[in-house]
Parts: C-alpha cells; sequence; structure tokens
C-alpha cells in the first residue's frame, strides 16, 4: 500500500436533495443530510478506504462543524496535524443536487484560506503528493500553497493536481492557472476544466494542448469514463457502464484515490483509470462525497 500526502481543503457539506424545481421566495421540500468534505479531504478519506496510508495537510475551525469534520477523519486512521484553528470557522459548502443527481455548489472556505508551509510533515517516505486547486486557486493561500508545491518538488516526490473547478478558476484568472500546470507531473480536470484551461471545444485538442504543460493528462469525463495521455503517447480512454446516480458529489475526488495508488503502482493509464472509475461509480450510488455515510 502506498503513503500519500493529500493537501486542500476539509470541509463540511450540507447536501440538499430536491425532485421538483426550486421555489424561490417560497418553501422547496428537500431532503437535507452533512457530511465530511471538501475536494482534498475526500480524496484522502477514499483513499483510506483501500488501505492506503494517508497524511492530510489542511485546516479546520475550533468549532462543532471542524469537531465533525475532525472525528470522521480520525475514523479512518488519516494520520494529520493539528488543524484546528480558533480565530475563523470550519470551512462549510451547500450542494443543491437536483433530481438527475447533478450537483451545484455554494461554497465558503473559512479557515481553508491561508495553508502554508508550517503546515507540512517532514516530507519523508511519501509516494506521491495530492493537492487540490481549491487550495492553489484561493488568493489568500496561493502564496503558501505556491511554497508547499516548492517543498514537494524539492523533496522529489511526484505531484498529483485537481484542478477544482471553472467557477474557482474564472475568479483566480485563466491563465495564471494554468501557469501552474508545469510544476505538476501528473493533471487530474474534468472535461468542462480541461476545455475551459485550453479554450478548445473538442477534448482530444485540449487534451493535446494540456499536455504541453504537464506530461501526464487524465479527463474526468463522468458518465463517459475517461480520458488520458502520458508522455507523448497516443490518447488512451477508459469507458464506463451507465448507471443513474444518486449523487454525483465527490465522483471526481474518488476518481482521483482510485487513480493515483493506481498509477504509482503499475504506470499502466488504462489500469489507473479503470481503478478510478470503480471509486467514482461507488461514489455517485451513496449520498454525500465520503465513503463512510451512506443515510437512507
Amino acid at each position: 500500500m502506498a503513503r500519500i500526502l493529500c493537501i486542500g481543503d476539509a470541509m463540511l457539506d450540507v447536501v440538499v436533495l430536491i425532485d421538483s424545481d426550486i421555489h424561490y421566495g417560497s418553501d422547496t421540500p428537500a431532503h437535507i443530510t452533512t457530511h465530511g468534505g471538501g475536494a482534498a479531504a475526500n480524496t484522502a478519506t477514499w483513499m483510506a478506504h483501500q488501505g492506503h496510508q494517508i497524511f492530510f495537510v489542511s485546516r479546520i475551525g475550533n468549532d462543532a462543524a471542524g469537531s465533525a469534520v475532525l472525528s470522521e477523519l480520525d475514523a479512518w486512521r488519516i494520520e494529520h496535524k493539528d488543524m484546528s484553528h480558533i480565530k475563523g470557522k470550519t470551512g462549510v459548502v451547500v450542494v443543491i443536487v437536483d433530481e438527475t443527481g447533478q450537483r451545484t455548489m455554494f461554497p465558503d472556505s473559512g479557515v481553508n484560506s491561508g495553508l502554508g508551509v508550517d503546515d507540512l510533515p517532514p516530507l519523508e517516505d511519501f509516494d506521491a503528493a495530492f493537492l487540490s486547486g481549491y487550495s492553489l486557486f484561493n488568493p489568500h493561500s496561493t502564496p503558501g500553497v505556491s511554497e508547499i508545491i516548492a517543498e514537494i518538488k524539492s523533496a522529489k516526490i511526484p505531484l498529483f493536481f485537481d484542478p477544482a473547478s471553472v467557477g474557482t478558476m474564472s475568479h483566480f484568472d485563466r491563465d495564471r492557472a494554468l501557469s501552474y500546470l508545469k510544476q505538476m507531473d501528473v493533471i487530474l480536470p474534468n472535461e468542462e476544466e480541461a476545455l475551459f484551461l485550453t479554450d478548445q471545444n473538442d477534448i482530444e485538442a485540449a487534451i493535446q494542448d494540456l499536455q504541453k504543460h504537464c506530461p501526464v493528462v487524465v479527463v474526468k469525463r463522468g458518465d463517459k469514463g475517461a480520458m488520458a495521455v502520458a508522455h507523448d503517447s497516443k490518447i488512451i480512454t477508459s469507458p464506463v457502464d451507465k448507471i443513474d446516480p444518486l449523487d454525483t458529489t465527490g465522483a471526481g475526488d474518488a476518481f482521483a484515490a482510485g487513480f493515483i495508488p493506481q498509477w504509482i503502482a503499475s504506470k499502466d493509464l488504462r489500469e489507473a483509470m479503470d481503478a478510478g472509475n470503480e471509486l467514482a461509480r461507488q461514489c455517485v450510488a451513496i449520498i454525500g462525497a465520503r465513503p463512510s455515510v451512506n443515510p437512507q
């Protein structure tokens, strides 16, 4: 099993499932649950679920939400420093899931803003590091996370990067976001993010453009599976069987958790994408972004 450093956001997810149109200015019936969330924390948890040894770098507030998030990480035996910061609140994201399983998110990053090298453990004996773009592209965290990237590269740890979301990159600036990709060993955007970063309309063209910045490009395509290219080889696809998702929240995070350890072990793109698709399939079959919760 691998030892992996995961860096990024820890959040409390408030998931709102609706099966009708929203009645603005009035009431809309909903099924509401709360879960541990945050893209990096989700990936860390899915990796721990597979038995890998995970060290998680993040920040939470000294509040009830933070206690809930921390208790779930501890239940999965995920290593971490003291992440509780008294000045500030734990990040919270409201996730609205419609009748098709698609989700719309309203994040408040809270004390996730401000990560820096002081949050890192000693960089010894790690097989890989995973970084969420939600931290890098948060303007309050960019300087500190840039220093974290430099430390990881200096330690010669392979760095896997998920750009996070088009919304996040739009607020950050696309060209600036693109400039960071040269520091990554593997990038894992979804299809929308890949097209946004390259200003392309065709996904294969987008993958080829992205490989000018990073040697290994893996694009998550939801119910169409994944596509990837490594070191100037041909583009490889990994299809998935169609299923009806219950909640797509965290599917990309689960994909990363399946892909990364398998890529470390085999350096086989198709095997790694198949492993990522399998965890993503498990994720969309439950409510929430983590394997540890499945409320009825």
